[in-house]
């Protein structure tokens, strides 16, 4: 029988949203699904080298004024950081992660070098519509 097939949008590069993104990775690759991400436009600058692993560069989607109490939370919980999620899950699964050209290109990603390691490659948003009219799940963060 074949995996079914999550397709997730990123659109979003808040911390809190970020995070979200990565545990509902984590269930998908613990049920056995395929995973195709798609980083669109906000989502793209979290996924910029120089910023992905520092949390000083990413804000709140909603209630900023709670920003330091949910990394307070995720810390005493032991909550990862939000890309080590997509880093392990990547490790144990089927899982893509495509960062969309127009949306790296407002942030100064040009490359695939531009963007953290385990990026697959940039894409045009076409792949995207294609994946999400062919997943069992399609998710919109």
């Amino acid at each position: 029988m074949e995996n079914k097939k999550m397709c997730m949008a990123l659109f979003s590069g808040s911390l809190d949203k970020l995070t979200a993104a990565g545990v509902i990775l984590s269930g998908a690759v613990a049920d056995d699904m395929d995973v195709e991400i798609y980083v669109l436009m906000q989502g793209a600058r979290a996924f910029k080298r120089d910023i992905a692993t520092n949390k000083d560069q990413l804000m709140m989607a909603e209630n900023s004024h709670l920003r330091e109490e949910f990394i307070a939370a995720c810390k005493q919980l032991n909550v990862k950081e939000w890309y080590q999620f997509f880093i392990d899950a990547k490790a144990m699964a089927n899982v893509k992660v495509h960062i969309c050209g127009l949306a790296g290109k407002l942030w100064g990603g040009v490359k695939i070098d531009d963007f953290v390691e385990w990026a697959d490659d940039i894409v045009g948003i076409n792949e995207y519509i294609t994946s999400a009219q062919n997943a069992d799940v399609h998710l919109f963060i």
